[in-house]
């Protein structure tokens, strides 16, 4: 599906825009599809924190833990960490974060596969290039595999997500996308373990039809309001609440799909090319991510009829508050789970 999507690109635009207009009759910025309760959560790559921003990542992982007091977290079990050396294993610092999140009774999602969140998205041992495709492929089924087992009694880890976008061809330096291999490993995870499967994919830049016949039961969608082309400069979309809504009763009526939640919600800044956030003036910032755009995103999740929604940037939240002294971000972000 996402080689035919590359070959008859109109039609991805099409679609887009034909949901667009239907939702913008059908409810416009005006309809409030909120939920009585909405769960909220955070995505933490340890990886991101210590190599980008230069934190001390289990300080900061404390931190979101204790101090926003999260109830719901999503981790990465990066394979260029864990198996740096072929069929040599170290699961120390990801142990470290499962343990200290469940403790805390914190819920979990677990991505694990070769494709995770943060760039360069595919976290590839350096080891894997020595290899054939065939075999590059069996190493990855074994890397899921041994994560698998090693967490899946844990109690609370409510979901395992198998990949990151895998469709999203565009962005990361990955290989090109195999929906085989990526069917073969929901498959094999559905076997070690009957935790729910999550998949992901982009909310603005995909159907989601694709994704939703891999054999995952939840969906997790990208929700972006203010982002970046080297092109246009940065740019809003125009999309209501509506949309999405109208989007997620779609996919549950035409596919397996049993839920939709936001698996990255933008609340983090967007750079611009060969910028890090850590060189960023709060001017910067603001062109994309100001405290009351970070407010909007939250109240735009909660009318768009979400129940469930992962906020992408903690880590750039703590650093603004540690670093830089703005802890506004930080602030704001823990009404969600302070009261």
């Amino acid at each position: 599906m996402i080689f035919f999507f590359r070959r008859h690109w109109f039609l991805l635009i099409v679609f887009l825009i034909f949901l667009a207009l239907v939702s913008a009759i059908a409810g416009s910025y005006f309809f409030d599809f909120s939920r009585t309760r909405m769960e909220w959560g955070v995505t933490f790559s340890s990886v991101y924190a210590q190599t980008e921003l230069g934190l001390d990542w289990q300080a900061a992982y404390l931190a979101i833990l204790d101090d926003l007091q999260v109830d719901n977290i999503r981790l990465s079990a990066y394979w260029n960490q864990i198996e740096a050396v072929n069929g040599r294993y170290d699961f120390k610092d990801l142990d470290w974060q499962i343990n200290e999140a469940s403790k805390r009774q914190v819920k979990i999602v677990l991505a694990v596969g070769r494709r995770l969140p943060r760039w360069p998205e595919c976290h590839d041992p350096e080891w894997l290039k020595d290899l054939k495709a065939i075999d590059a492929e069996e190493a990855q089924l074994k890397f899921v595999q041994a994560v698998v087992n090693r967490y899946k009694d844990n109690q609370q880890i409510k979901y395992f997500q198998v990949e990151n976008e895998p469709f999203l061809s565009t962005f990361g330096i990955c290989p090109p996308p195999n929906r085989l291999l990526l069917k073969e490993e929901v498959a094999q995870v559905k076997k070690l373990t009957a935790k729910p499967i999550l998949v992901t994919d982009s909310g603005e830049l995909s159907t989601w039809w694709s994704i939703s016949h891999v054999g995952g039961e939840i969906l997790g969608t990208t929700l972006y309001r203010v982002v970046y082309n080297p092109q246009v400069g940065y740019f809003r979309w125009f999309t209501p609440p509506a949309f999405y809504w109208l989007r997620v009763q779609l996919i549950k009526i035409l596919t397996p799909i049993q839920k939709v939640i936001v698996a990255e919600l933008q609340a983090e800044s967007w750079h611009k090319p060969n910028i890090n956030l850590a060189q960023m003036s709060l001017a910067d910032h603001n062109l994309s991510l100001s405290l009351n755009q970070l407010k909007e995103n939250i109240a735009f999740t909660r009318r768009a009829g979400f129940d469930e929604a992962y906020l992408w940037g903690a880590e750039w939240w703590y650093y603004m508050k540690t670093g830089k002294n703005y802890p506004e971000y930080w602030n704001e972000a823990k009404k969600l789970w302070v009261k």
